[in-house]
């Protein structure tokens, strides 16, 4: 049997994003000033923000609808696909059923524009002229650039210097949106300035891109600074993925029994699990929930959760969060979606109460994941998307193993098609050695900001 293929038809798109928020075991921490340790204000943020976002980043209500003119722009691509993997379940010999949501079906290739869109659309309608943002791998950079072009606001992506090198395509296929492209550090800013001055081969990372994209939005009148992952607002808009899911799932007469998702910031396993997770939280399912990180940067399974800077410089208010520390450099792996010093506050508030699990895998077993997937599925994941196919594999596996029928979902959250040089090292056997460096995350969470037990407890 082939892989079967479940659609909702267009007018599907759901019409309210999903904040898991509402329904947390225990309150989120708040953002602190980092100066005063006092809880930030939304007038605080909004050089950076504009006021219709910083409202949906501290609201508690469950349902925020979706504007109309956003949900036109989704229909380019929305709903997305769910399959379930007959081929990869044969290859494996399991009982399981492995069922994944793909995202790669965007204009630019992931789910970065479900969040990207939105934001433009709500910079626009505030007389905002232009966004500035930080991009790993380039995933968000273009769909920001893409987002831009759609409601024609000018945009300026700061691309960490390892996949500037790395990814040339992603590059090209920002400035086809009509996106001005730098690699970070750079000497455009004064943070990307001190951190050459520091190490002139600095490859980045995309701690000190957000310094640089910050400081350059904070510097003029007619910008503002878009996030592609980890605040509140950004996973709220990728709860289309799991509220087509459900919808999806039980077309398919199933429920699933764990869901999967890599994570870097949080965004795309959020997308999927947060609308998943609300069953779970009300009591109504046991459904597990994996979100798996990359071992060269694993902030779950070996940061600390204390407040930190959601930048390298310091120009973010303080997020209680996992976190390897802000001046924390992974590794040059090829998952730069994923190499950032922190987790989401919601993702790592869900991990710290247990009601998550972390898991780490190394750069090669997540390319062996996605060669067999691409070898029986057809599409050729990207990276990231592959350290969540790796734990997939792993979980259909255990099943065998156990004699179990087990329901696996996992978001494909983009496809690997411009990071090919990828896949050519891990062929040819040069892949590079992603091994942790716990020296380094040492040194860094010695920087860590110093925050009172008084205000820890906010």
């Amino acid at each position: 049997m082939a892989s079967f293929k479940f659609v909702l038809p267009e007018e599907r798109i759901p019409k309210d994003w999903y904040n898991l928020v509402a329904d947390l075991p225990k309150p989120l921490p708040p953002a602190l000033n980092p100066k005063t340790l006092a809880p930030v204000q939304p007038d605080e943020l909004e050089p950076l923000f504009p006021r219709a976002l910083l409202a949906q980043e501290g609201t508690r209500d469950r349902w925020v609808p979706i504007p109309e003119p956003v949900r036109a722009v989704y229909a380019l691509w929305r709903p997305t696909p769910l399959y379930r993997a007959h081929r990869l379940e044969r290859a494996l010999d399991t009982p399981a059923h492995l069922y994944y949501k793909y995202e790669g079906t965007s204009p630019t290739g992931s789910h970065k524009p479900n969040t990207a869109v939105a934001q433009a659309f709500y910079n626009r309608e505030e007389g905002v002229r232009r966004l500035t943002t930080e991009t790993g791998a380039g995933q968000w950079g273009s769909a920001l650039a893409f987002a831009c072009r759609m409601f024609g606001l000018a945009c300026k992506v700061y691309m960490v210097r390892v996949s500037y090198e790395q990814k040339p395509y992603r590059r090209v296929l920002m400035e086809t949106y009509g996106a001005e492209v730098v690699p970070s550090p750079s000497a455009h800013t004064q943070a990307g300035r001190r951190v050459l001055a520091e190490d002139p081969q600095s490859p980045g990372s995309l701690g000190i891109a957000i310094s640089e994209a910050v400081e350059d939005a904070a510097s003029r009148e007619d910008t503002k600074y878009a996030l592609g992952s980890v605040l509140n607002h950004v996973l709220l808009h990728q709860t289309v993925i799991g509220e087509e899911a459900r919808l999806q799932m039980e077309l398919a007469g199933e429920e699933p029994d764990v869901v999967i998702g890599c994570v870097g910031g949080g965004s795309n396993f959020a997308g999927l699990a947060f609308p998943f997770l609300r069953d779970r939280l009300a009591g109504r399912a046991r459904t597990r929930f994996v979100a798996v990180e990359p071992t060269a940067c694993p902030s779950l399974t070996r940061g600390v959760y204390t407040y930190d800077f959601g930048d390298t410089v310091g120009l973010t208010p303080l997020l209680k969060m996992h976190t390897l520390g802000h001046s924390f450099v992974p590794p040059k792996v090829h998952a730069g979606g994923l190499r950032y010093h922190g987790m989401a506050p919601t993702v790592s508030l869900l991990v710290a109460e247990g009601i998550v699990e972390a898991r780490a895998v190394r750069q090669a077993d997540a390319f062996a994941g996605a060669v067999l997937f691409a070898q029986t599925e057809g599409i050729v994941p990207a990276p990231e998307a592959a350290h969540a196919v790796a734990v997939a594999i792993a979980e259909a596996l255990r099943a065998r193993e156990e004699g179990q029928k087990r329901v696996i979902l996992f978001n494909l959250s983009g496809h690997g098609y411009f990071d090919l040089q990828a896949y050519q090292e891990y062929l040819a056997g040069t892949l590079a050695s992603d091994s942790f460096a716990p020296e380094a995350v040492e040194a860094s969470l010695a920087q860590l900001p110093r925050v009172s037990a008084v205000s820890e407890g906010i």
